[in-house]
């Protein structure tokens, strides 16, 4: 399987708690909900064709008690994304449990990194990271993620966990698909393409 990291994200790299005030007030951060005002059709549309190339979903313990609180209450038919989030196999990657109330869910201890791989090496398509920002931090430095899905809000709030905030090498990127929404959100389809490449600027005749 790929591994797909897909996160929402403030201007200033920011992907906590975009979905209400009370999602993840951990750390004394007071910005969540920040997300919800830019949600439009054009953005529930290609994030569910998103969500159609998954075979499983892998979650950080904190993104998955979070998800798995929430999301088995929304039972509206209607929803285009509760049938496929609740009936998808979940992975969490987690120290302290030792079972999943979210089901179907697995249990992934022991190295992050060797478990993930392993996971990968299963056939399939989209193995998708949602949130988890620490996790996938850590797997993008490891070389783990093939895509990167990001949603940017055009807001800049100053505090909350950031996507990329650890140690480890230097990720290139390869831009695949961009739009933007009528309520301003950027989405951006990128693959990863090894370490960051670098250069001299040599004047603007070398770029033509």
């Amino acid at each position: 399987m790929r591994l797909a990291l897909t996160q929402f994200l403030t201007l200033d790299g920011v992907g906590q708690g975009p979905g209400s005030p009370d999602e993840d007030p951990s750390d004394g951060f007071a910005g969540g909900g920040w997300l919800v005002p830019h949600m439009d059709g054009a953005f529930a549309r290609r994030a569910s064709e998103w969500l159609d190339l998954a075979d499983g979903l892998l979650f950080g313990r904190r993104t998955y008690e979070a998800f798995a609180r929430d999301w088995p209450r929304i039972t509206d038919p209607a929803d285009p994304f509760a049938e496929r989030m609740n009936s998808l196999p979940k992975y969490v990657v987690t120290g302290t449990l030792t079972e999943g109330s979210w089901h179907p869910t697995t249990v992934l201890g022991g190295d992050p990194v060797r478990t993930v791989a392993e996971l990968k090496a299963r056939p399939g398509r989209e193995l998708q990271i949602h949130g988890s920002a620490r996790l996938g931090d850590a797997l993008l430095a490891a070389g783990l993620v093939d895509t990167l899905r990001l949603v940017v809000a055009p807001v800049v709030l100053r505090s909350g966990r950031r996507l990329v905030s650890g140690a480890g090498e230097s990720s290139g990127l390869r831009l695949l698909r961009h739009e933007a929404t009528p309520n301003g959100l950027l989405l951006l389809e990128y693959e990863v393409a090894g370490r960051a490449r670098r250069g001299a600027y040599e004047g603007v005749a070398a770029l033509v």
